[in-house]
């Protein structure tokens, strides 16, 4: 059967008052992107020509949310009951397309479900097809009432189900597919009493009064159509994608040793033979190579992640990319701009941001690196500081291509040290260093004899009060005559 163009509605105007927040409902993320960008998300993978939102509670936020998702917006000023919504949503659609009704709390939906649904609508020429699972216990829920032939008859809401019809697992998940004629029958929809609501279902029993096939879409997994009224839900959502994702990886070659604390967001790749320890977080646009081995509790974001690298236990890159064979942490920060060549190595407790570090430099420990350019073979040490900024601009710290910086040194930027030059520890450095020089840049010793006496002695009442050594040395100083 020849493809037919799709439309998508997303009803996304729900209050969300048991979320208990000043946000719309639809804005809580479920595995770092909101409830509702998961929806539009799946109209995009399914090709739809357009995709309408029907907003109402928090509408400015959720449109300014969406607003580069390539999407319209439909405002439901009103709360009248779905069937009204889908109407505002629908009636701004060219036509002549089937139309997808979706729900922005439904993340959990997944992109081949709704594409074995729109095979199954058209190869059986249905007018609408209604998406539905089964519970043991579906309270709650709208219950499919099907015809001996298999086509649905109707659908019962809880409230209005007596005893028998409630003993139905088979539930509807509120997701519809139908042809070209659903706006015209969604006008014709009545508001029911007492709510004075216009409810969706409704057209069930239209489609069925034109002669049309009504079918029904069951899928194995209930959980696929579960929302999030409350945050007990939002945080059963989260668990279910987190293993979703993860599952994912796991079968594509990637080792987790403990995939319950490891989370993955969707848009993460990952290669084959990767490991992740217990804890890790990946995010955003985020691609860890081949042999990379990523330690417990690390966060890397929006980073590049190379071959055999590997990124020890509790570092944090954002916006940072680390070349095949590097290595970074513990407890090592990259900031946005940070690059790490091949083999290249920062340790515990050092922070690089908007610096490239050449292949093979080695800052150990304890180092911040920050708008600098540092050449090949180069060794940063311990408590070295690139001081970028002063006050108003920042400035670039250049170091040549196997430098020796010994350890608490500052450079003062702007300056440029030569290939091969060396700086003594203690240093620090106002100006440029030429090539292959040494530069001493500390200040002349003074040793004052007896100055500690002298300032220690004003506050000697507070140090005998208090006790301890520096009491006991002043008493003894006292007492010992002088030389």
């Amino acid at each position: 059967m020849p493809d037919r163009l799709l439309d998508v509605v997303i009803l996304a105007a729900g209050q969300g008052t048991r979320m208990k927040s000043k946000r719309s409902k639809m804005l809580h993320e479920v595995l770092g992107r909101p409830m509702i960008a998961w929806s539009t998300k799946l109209a995009r993978d399914l090709g739809a020509r357009d995709i309408v939102v029907v907003t109402g509670h928090g509408a400015a936020e959720v449109e300014a949310i969406l607003a580069r998702e390539g999407v319209r917006f439909a405002r439901q000023g009103e709360q009248l009951g779905t069937g009204h919504a889908f109407l505002i949503g629908a009636r701004e659609l060219a036509g002549g397309a089937d139309v997808l009704v979706l729900y922005g709390d439904s993340p959990m939906l997944a992109l081949g479900t709704l594409r074995a649904l729109l095979e199954r609508h058209r190869a059986h020429g249905a007018g609408l097809t209604v998406l539905t699972s089964e519970l043991a216990d579906a309270t709650g829920y709208g219950r499919i009432m099907r015809a001996e032939n298999g086509t649905v008859e109707r659908i019962v809401e809880e409230k209005a189900a007596n005893a028998e019809e409630k003993t139905i697992g088979e539930f509807n998940s509120g997701v519809y597919l139908m042809d070209d004629r659903s706006v015209t029958l969604a006008e014709r929809i009545e508001k029911t009493p007492p709510a004075g609501e216009y409810y969706l279902t409704d057209l069930v029993a239209l489609y069925r009064s034109i002669g049309a096939n009504v079918d029904a879409f069951k899928i194995e997994d209930p959980g696929e159509v579960m929302g999030a009224n409350d945050r007990v839900q939002l945080a059963e959502l989260e668990r279910l994608m987190r293993a979703r994702v993860n599952e994912a990886h796991l079968r594509g070659g990637v080792t987790m040793h403990d995939p319950a604390t490891t989370t993955i967001e969707d848009s993460v790749e990952i290669a084959p033979d990767v490991i992740l320890e217990a804890g890790v977080i990946l995010r955003g646009a985020t691609r860890v190579e081949t042999g990379a081995h990523i330690g417990a509790y690390s966060v890397v974001c929006d980073s590049f992640v190379g071959e055999d690298v590997h990124v020890k236990p509790h570092s944090v890159l954002e916006g940072a990319r680390v070349e095949a064979g590097a290595n970074v942490g513990p407890f090592a920060r990259l900031r946005p701009g940070a690059v790490l060549e091949e083999h290249a190595h920062v340790g515990n407790f050092v922070e690089v941001k908007n610096a490239r570090l050449g292949r093979g430099v080695k800052a150990g420990h304890l180092a911040y690196l920050g708008d600098a350019d540092i050449g090949e073979d180069t060794n940063i040490g311990a408590g070295t500081i690139t001081a970028n900024y002063d006050g108003l601009n920042k400035h670039k710290t250049v170091i040549g291509r196997g430098v020796f910086v010994g350890s608490n040194t500052t450079l003062i930027a702007p300056a440029t040290l030569g290939d091969a030059a060396f700086v003594a520890g203690g240093s620090a450095v106002t100006g440029d260093v030429p090539e292959g020089a040494l530069i001493v840049a500390r200040g002349q010793a003074k040793i004052v004899p007896g100055w500690s006496a002298r300032y220690w002695s004003k506050s000697q009442g507070a140090l005998k009060a208090k006790g301890g050594f520096l009491a006991d040395w002043l008493a003894r100083r006292a007492s010992t005559p002088s030389e």
